[in-house]
């Protein structure tokens, strides 16, 4: 079995973050066992960890190249790692050992996810009238015994598995999809990828660790129904990116249009961005009389919109019904998620982009998205919202929560020179101008909320499915005036289409 992330980015700390790494330059089962417990208390939520046995450390960082494992040895490791799980540590616990080939040489990379029936403790010392045991936390990059505080914050972590990692009764493994599994593996750079055909979706799972409990009774993780199935909110109700646009009136007027994004957390989330960035990232060039040359800025840094809405759907409450918002404004940009952050952060904190958290909602999200190098977590999302208006010219970000850290608001006021020079949209952006086809425009005046590929043919009293593509649908489409609901299958039986954006002001402007 192959490690389900990119081996040569888990050893160089790019996707895992170094406290979650741990190099030993050999087998040592106390050691080891120790720091297996640490990982698996997760004090902090941030997903457990990794031991690299094989390689040397230094100053926390890895010696290249690696010493390796006898490979002769590797069997009786294994043996004597399902031993400590079942005789070491309490209740029982048992990490996922994968051996791997490293430039040249075999290593054992133990991966330790957050347990679900923590918190553990291990035996202080393997020796044969050692009874006594202590729990192990993760302190920086060192395993330690729990004493005083932590020892009692350590205890109160019963029952507390984060929600995005525990089972999921109601689904069951053949929710799971595996061509998204596979996409998922395949843009992270895992070897695993090329297993996917030859494994069950059972030991798939296991692998990634999406999928859990004994052989009689296998449930998905919540973390797997949310990355791994197509329509997530069946079992997460308002899993979903709500997007609203104002007109000039703001929230006041009568006429706003709307777009929801829903799917498998990561895909949704990049739609919705991609959307933001088509559609309403503006540049405004400012000419100055002082010198020839311009300055270009954005209405909005894309680097803070996205920081912001990935940050919304990494720390919201999937047991809660409500979506991720985002309001579109003539002179603001609001992103709305529910819950607030941790009762730890302070707002006065968090304005001055000091925000750390004593535990995070959801460990198994924030580990995916950082894979797919959608954020890097750590609290590092605020600062760089802060930052990125900063360099774009623009007033200071607001956070907003309240006493009860009920909801947590995000505005990014639009830059104050937007409007007063010429303003060039991007070249992607569709463009409203009545110059389309009497074909297309016929389309655009026929479409209702949602509708399929024989509504609309009906509607428009066409029978030829190959002139309808060609004249009507596909030219519409290019154009950004319509689009699909659902756009990961454009060849699904349940297809439908509907209008952007600017499909409905291209409508308007005919008006």
């Amino acid at each position: 079995m192959n490690l389900p992330i990119n081996i040569n980015e888990l050893l160089h700390g790019k996707s895992v973050e170094w406290e979650r790494l741990e190099f030993k330059a050999g087998w040592n089962p106390e050691v080891i066992l120790h720091s297996i417990c640490a990982f698996a208390n997760d004090f902090h939520n941030l997903g457990g960890g990794y031991i690299v046995v094989g390689i040397e450390e230094k100053d926390g960082q890895p010696v290249l190249p690696p010493l390796g494992v006898n490979p002769a040895k590797i069997d009786a490791i294994q043996k004597e790692l399902l031993g400590l799980g079942h005789n070491a540590i309490m209740p029982s616990y048992h990490p996922i050992l994968f051996p791997v080939e490293f430039m040249d040489k075999q290593i054992l990379v133990i991966w330790v996810p957050g347990g679900m029936t923590r918190p553990y403790k291990a035996k202080i010392g393997l020796g044969k009238e050692q009874k006594n045991y202590a729990y192990y936390i993760r302190k920086n990059s060192s395993s330690i015994v729990a004493k005083g505080a932590d020892e009692s914050e350590v205890l109160s972590l019963a029952a507390t598995v984060p929600f995005d990692d525990r089972y999921n009764q109601r689904a069951r493994v053949e929710d799971l999809d595996k061509g998204l599994i596979k996409e998922f593996l395949t843009e992270v750079g895992s070897s695993l990828a090329l297993q996917v055909d030859e494994l069950s979706l059972e030991e798939l799972g296991r692998a990634m660790h999406i999928v859990d409990g004994p052989k009689e009774a296998v449930f998905p993780l919540n973390i797997g129904i949310m990355m791994f199935n197509h329509e997530p909110w069946k079992f997460f109700p308002y899993t979903q990116i709500d997007i609203v646009w104002f007109g000039n009136k703001g929230a006041g007027g009568d006429k706003f249009s709307e777009k929801i994004f829903k799917g498998p957390i990561h895909k949704m989330t990049k739609e919705a961005l991609d959307f933001i960035d088509r559609n309403f990232i503006t540049e405004t060039v400012i000419k100055h009389p002082e010198r020839a040359e311009a300055t270009r800025v954005k209405n909005y840094p894309f680097a803070a919109i996205k920081e912001a809405v990935v940050n919304a759907v990494y720390h919201r409450a999937y047991d809660e019904r409500e979506p991720v918002e985002i309001r579109i404004y003539q002179e603001e940009m609001l992103i709305l998620s529910y819950p607030g952050p941790d009762r730890s952060v302070k707002l006065e904190a968090l304005q001055k982009g000091h925000a750390n958290p004593r535990r995070y909602r959801n460990r198994r999200i924030g580990e995916f998205l950082k894979e797919l190098k959608m954020t890097e977590g750590r609290s590092t999302g605020i600062t760089k919202i802060l930052e990125a208006m900063r360099e774009n010219g623009s007033p200071a970000p607001e956070f907003e929560f309240d006493e009860e850290h009920s909801y947590f608001q995000v505005k990014l006021p639009i830059h104050g020179e937007v409007g007063k020079e010429k303003e060039i949209r991007k070249e992607v952006t569709p463009q409203v101008t009545p110059q389309v086809t009497p074909q297309v425009q016929k389309l655009l005046e026929n479409i209702t909320n949602e509708m399929s590929r024989a509504e609309i043919m009906k509607k428009l009293a066409l029978d030829d499915r190959k002139n309808f593509a060609t004249l009507y649908l596909q030219p519409a489409i290019e154009k950004g005036y319509l689009e699909l609901s659902i756009p990961d299958k454009p060849t699904s039986s349940k297809q439908k289409y509907r209008l952007t954006l600017f499909g409905k002001k291209m409508i308007e402007v005919k008006k």
